[in-house]
């Protein structure tokens, strides 16, 4: 019976997969969203590949209690992470069965232990990775399987250098598990294939309350805080299992590690008052599916329909009128070298000039056409105007239109998706150019900038912040230091469906309100907008799938948090360790050759 179980299983996995392919096919035919059937495709598809390949596994006496150990890692990580379940507190012990087996491959297989340990740590990590991200194959199904599988391979290096690290020097085990961890996530952050989703201080961004001291330490004291008890839960276990009682001491560090963190943030959380005078903010929510809707239906009609929503809540004192992402330019680009003459623009030139106290913040797509003599960017493009070629950039950019100013700010986003605004690794795989082109892509990416800009007016500072960006701490906190004292998410999060991504997307907001201490304004196109209080409560959430405006006073504070000040600095001094442990980890090898 045990022989036939995977292939009993496999069988379930397959008729799960054919069910949910089938189902995914014929919506895409009437023009319907999956919601969550991306994730029952590739947990049933990765269910399948396991069960074919469970007998090459591994050669290991006891593989399927590794499997079973490596598979409750994945799933604790991912129910972990926010939206399935809200019980972040997974988190603290998600890496403990996943450390149980790097620990009996090592003494089971001590000389070829590497490739194993390797092995089911990708396993761990593709469970997570679907459970968490699953939804990124509503936007993309390509887009889906490349998020997960490389992603979960990416994990992998920092786990098979602690394995390697813990073989040479077992006592600089558990730094180095941290250290490395830590150094993935921060060059995740920062390098063209950027995908920090999974940043383990994510993990809190529903329970605002309990990591106040964000404001100091950023989404990597979370994640200290995680890896921390991980870590010695781990060794908890493995004294009990030897000894047979509870190690009273590490116990005790265990307990006040997990709760001191709580104890000091919920002080801070009910003590903490809000900074700054007033601003009068309305939100849009215009709700126009980006799939199959948003893009067939004509701009004209679309901007009457963001003035009539926005007309329900303004008046002569409001400061702020806030739209998405790519609000404006859909059927037609916005040329920036001639923004004032773009119909769309035209229109909300004369409508703001009604309330001479207001600024519209929006969203728009975008193209810059470059002058003769003036210097291309890296997302340079051509196109051909009769016998001349006009090099030009597209744009995905914030913009600010008040009736004070004939000037039109303009930011462009800069942290960029990769894949859709992002060709990433031009240098190394330029090989790859002509397939992208002749595949009807491009390889310019999307036009960007150095430096954060912060939108200034008589009202204030504000930072326009564009979807992704949202997600970067260290990032946003730029906004901050060009002087935001208030911000604002243009997002559009309908490409998930109504899944657990634009929730979420939502939450990351919170964390940067509590890093910085900003107020927050989110417009998303459908879908969760919001505001954002300094201590990160969501307040007026919006529903999914519902046209919608709502309007608050929000506080524009300009103090600085240490955050700010310092950003990701655990991160830098993690990275640091990682090289001398990394040179540690030469020199032993070397010295073991030659013995």
């Amino acid at each position: 019976m045990k022989k036939r179980l995977p292939y009993i299983l496999g069988l379930g996995f397959l008729i799960v997969l054919g069910i949910t392919t089938t189902s995914m096919y014929l919506r895409s035919q009437e023009e319907l969203l999956w919601a969550y059937r991306p994730l029952f495709f590739f947990l049933s598809l990765w269910g399948l590949i396991m069960s074919i390949g469970y007998s090459y596994l591994s050669k290991l006496p006891n593989k399927a209690r590794l499997l079973g150990l490596s598979t409750l890692s994945g799933v604790l990580l991912g129910v972990g992470f926010p939206d399935l379940i809200p019980v972040p507190f997974l988190m603290f012990i998600g890496f403990i069965p996943l450390l149980l087996v790097e620990d009996e491959i090592s003494k089971q297989q001590p000389k070829r232990a590497g490739w194993q340990v390797t092995k089911f740590a990708f396993h761990t990590f593709v469970v997570w990775n679907i459970i968490s991200t699953y939804w990124v194959g509503n936007a993309a199904l390509g887009g889906g399987f490349f998020a997960i599988w490389v992603n979960a391979a990416l994990m992998c290096i920092p786990f098979l250098l602690f394995h390697l690290t813990k073989r040479a020097t077992p006592k600089l085990a558990n730094i180095s598990f941290i250290a490395y961890w830590f150094s993935f996530e921060y060059i995740h952050l920062n390098w063209d294939l950027t995908w920090p989703w999974l940043t383990l201080g994510n993990s809190f961004a529903e329970y605002p309350s309990l990591v106040q001291w964000y404001e100091f330490t950023g989404v990597f004291g979370g994640g200290l805080w995680i890896l921390a008890i991980n870590v010695w839960g781990y060794q908890l276990y493995q004294h009990y299992k030897v000894e047979r009682q509870i190690a009273r001491g590490l116990a005790s560090r265990i307990g006040i590690t997990l709760i001191l963190p709580m104890v000091i943030s919920l002080v801070m959380y009910y003590n903490y008052e809000e900074q700054g005078e007033d601003a009068s903010v309305v939100v849009v929510q215009p709700n126009y599916e980006p799939h199959y809707v948003k893009f067939k239906i004509r701009e004209k009609d679309q901007v009457q329909h963001f003035l009539n929503l926005s007309e329900q809540k303004l008046d002569e004192n409001t400061d702020y009128l806030v739209f998405p992402e790519s609000s404006f330019g859909t059927s037609r680009y916005v040329r920036i070298n001639t923004i004032d003459r773009h119909r769309s623009i035209r229109t909300l030139k004369e409508f703001v000039a009604k309330y001479p106290q207001l600024n519209i913040v929006s969203g728009i797509n975008a193209y810059y056409d470059f002058g003769p003599n003036e210097a291309f960017s890296d997302a340079v493009r051509g196109r051909k105007s009769g016998s001349k070629t006009i090099f030009y950039e597209t744009l995905n950019c914030g913009i600010q239109i008040n009736a004070a100013s004939d000037t039109i700010p303009i930011y462009k986003k800069s942290k960029l998706v990769p894949g859709p605004e992002n060709f990433p690794f031009q240098a190394l795989l330029f090989f790859m150019k002509p397939l992208v082109k002749k595949l009807g892509g491009t390889t310019a990416g999307v036009g960007s900038q150095e430096n954060r800009d912060a939108f200034e007016s008589t009202s204030g500072k504000a930072a326009p912040v564009i979807c992704y960006e949202s997600v970067f701490g260290d990032y946003f906190r730029g906004y901050i230091l060009a002087g935001a004292d208030l911000a604002f998410i243009m997002t559009n999060d309908g490409w998930w469906d109504n899944t657990a991504g634009h929730r979420q997307h939502l939450l990351f907001g919170a964390l940067r309100a509590i890093e910085t201490r900003r107020a927050i304004a989110r417009s998303a196109n459908t879908g969760i907008s919001c505001f954002i209080n300094q201590r990160g409560d969501v307040l007026q959430a919006t529903n999914y799938d519902e046209a919608a405006v709502i309007r608050q006073n929000l506080k524009k504070n300009k103090k600085i948090t240490i955050y700010v000040q310092w950003g990701d600095a655990i991160a830098r001094i993690a990275l640091f360790l990682s090289m001398l442990l990394l040179v540690n980890l030469f020199v032993k090898s070397r010295m073991k050759e030659e013995q």
